[in-house]
């Protein structure tokens, strides 16, 4: 149907999107699922879009559980959509950040393996929205230790972990360098698909180097919390962001703790857009709170100034990303007995 070869559709997968982004949940539809138990909540998302997968499920699964696999099988049928319905550059920018997933599903598998949880239970937390289809992340699944599941990502998607990383698991068994040396892997991939030819895909580039930059802050914070900082810090810097290089990041881990590290951020631009959200008792829960909400808004934001580019089509996809977010928080919160004000404040909308 699509030619894969040059540009890409740009005005179709446009209108796509658009179409699609003013029918996600709105703030007034949150605000009447807090009210909700988890029953009328699945009954309030299946009227709002999610029918097909709350039937197609149903007979499998139910209560939360069926909300979960729900939610993850939209999106991730909704993302598979618009890439294959895209074309030339703007197919290729889109499947790379989409291997967000593979690389987050990846991640889900492994740490359910350390700590032994059953199948059924990481399988629900898994979005098969990248080149891992559902049979893979099954085939992952039934694999017996985290070895073999590595040997099979790299064989499926050509990436591979360094043997350090996984000499460094095998020894404390701790798998964050394994996880940092994914997280670089997938944006030194995003940034190198994106051909910076034009001003628009120019302003994606400088969005995705914003958010190396703010993940970058979040990994520091959550050092901090823990009580670390300097070289061990440095070793999960990410390469590639605009204003946090080697310099500016090793400033930031030399911080003493989180208030420390706040003051030290009052030097880079994206500080006054985050400062009103900010206080010295922030803790790293409110601060990351914050990043994500900065991260909506800046994609929401630059995906009204080109939009016949690959902007709005990532714009969309971070917004269906936050409403799928957003339900499964309102629901286990809900299920969980959280009270109402505290989910409230926990919504990123």
């Amino acid at each position: 149907m699509f030619n894969r070869s040059g540009a890409g559709n740009y005005a179709y997968t446009s209108a796509r999107v658009k179409a699609k982004k003013a029918k996600l949940l709105k703030e007034e539809d949150y605000s009447k699922m807090l009210m909700m138990s988890v029953p009328e909540i699945s009954h309030y998302i299946s009227d709002a879009g999610y029918s097909k997968e709350m039937a197609d499920l149903g007979n499998r699964y139910e209560g939360l559980s069926l909300l979960e696999y729900a939610t993850y099988a939209n999106m991730a049928e909704t993302f598979r959509s618009i890439l294959n319905s895209s074309t030339g550059a703007l197919s290729r920018m889109v499947n790379a950040y989409l291997t967000k997933w593979d690389f987050e599903n990846l991640k889900t598998v492994m740490r359910g393996k350390r700590y032994g949880l059953p199948t059924e239970e990481i399988r629900e937390d898994l979005v098969p929205a990248g080149i891992l289809s559902m049979a893979d992340l099954d085939k992952m699944l039934a694999l017996g230790s985290i070895e073999e599941v590595l040997a099979f990502f790299s064989k499926k998607t050509h990436i591979a972990v360094s043997d350090d990383a996984v000499s460094f698991y095998k020894t404390t068994g701790i798998l964050g360098k394994i996880e940092d040396v994914l997280m670089k892997e997938y944006y030194k991939n995003l940034l190198a698909s994106i051909d910076s030819g034009d001003r628009p895909t120019q302003i994606f580039r400088t969005y995705v180097k914003a958010c190396i930059d703010l993940k970058n802050i979040e990994t520091v914070l959550k050092f901090k919390a823990d009580g670390l900082s300097g070289d061990v810090v440095m070793e999960y810097w990410i390469p590639g962001g605009t204003e946090v290089d080697e310099k500016v990041m090793s400033q930031l881990a030399a911080a003493q703790d989180i208030p420390a590290a706040i003051n030290e951020m009052q030097q880079l631009r994206m500080y006054s857009e985050i400062k009103d959200s900010l206080s010295q008792d922030s803790t790293v829960l409110d601060i990351v709170g914050v990043i994500d909400k900065y991260t909506v808004e800046l994609a929401n934001k630059v995906g009204h100034m080109y939009p016949l580019s690959v902007i709005p089509v990532v714009d969309y996809m971070i917004h269906k990303e936050n409403e799928v977010r957003n339900i499964r928080m309102i629901a286990h919160g809900t299920d969980s007995g959280l009270d109402r004000e505290t989910m409230k404040k926990l919504l990123v909308i």
